[in-house]
């Protein structure tokens, strides 16, 4: 083949591709069926978009403060609040451990863990010790409320996550117990 043939043969390809290639546009939707409307500036909110609940769904919305993990469960049962420098159970403290047996009551197989935290005064080692006393307590009135001891934990954070500097009403919610429902 001779490169006159080459080039003619080369055009016919590139014309019957150009040809083949083309195809008709998409035909656009009018304006009144789409979701902004006529005017292309309709209102899509969050609202817009969101699904009425059912009422016979079953559905409920979750606390945002739950964190839950395939392990556990953290902030389902409210925590157990203590004075400064104290670790015993205050009176109105005691219905969320009653709160933590009921829990368990219904749910067999989990166990609950006490974790004891302190604001941000004290030494390492000080808070570290206040906050195991204080999660020891927690654990010893559940066990005393019939739950067997080997559904029950405690452990320490001392003052880890307290927040530093804290004013008097931040620092009151640091002096805790945390109930936390371990599934495994």
């Amino acid at each position: 083949m001779n490169s006159a043939t080459k080039k003619f043969c080369l055009i016919i390809a590139s014309a019957a591709l150009i040809l083949t290639g083309c195809s008709k546009k998409p035909k656009r939707p009018d304006p009144s069926s789409t979701v902004l409307g006529p005017t292309g500036g309709g209102s899509l909110t969050p609202q817009d978009t969101t699904p009425a609940a059912d009422a016979n769904s079953g559905l409920t919305q979750r606390d945002p403060n739950i964190i839950e993990t395939d392990d556990m469960i953290k902030g389902l049962l409210g925590a157990v609040y203590f004075d400064f420098d104290k670790s015993s159970i205050k009176e109105p403290e005691r219905a969320k451990i009653q709160a933590a047996k009921d829990y368990l009551a219904k749910n067999p197989t989990y166990r609950i863990l006490f974790e004891g935290h302190c604001d941000w005064r004290g030494t390492d080692e000080y808070n570290l010790a206040l906050g195991d006393r204080r999660a020891a307590a927690s654990k010893k009135y559940l066990i005393s409320l019939g739950i067997a001891a080997d559904k029950v934990e405690s452990n320490s954070k001392g003052s880890l996550e307290a927040k530093k500097n804290a004013t008097d009403d931040e620092m009151q919610k640091d002096r805790r117990a945390e109930i936390i429902v371990l599934k495994k």
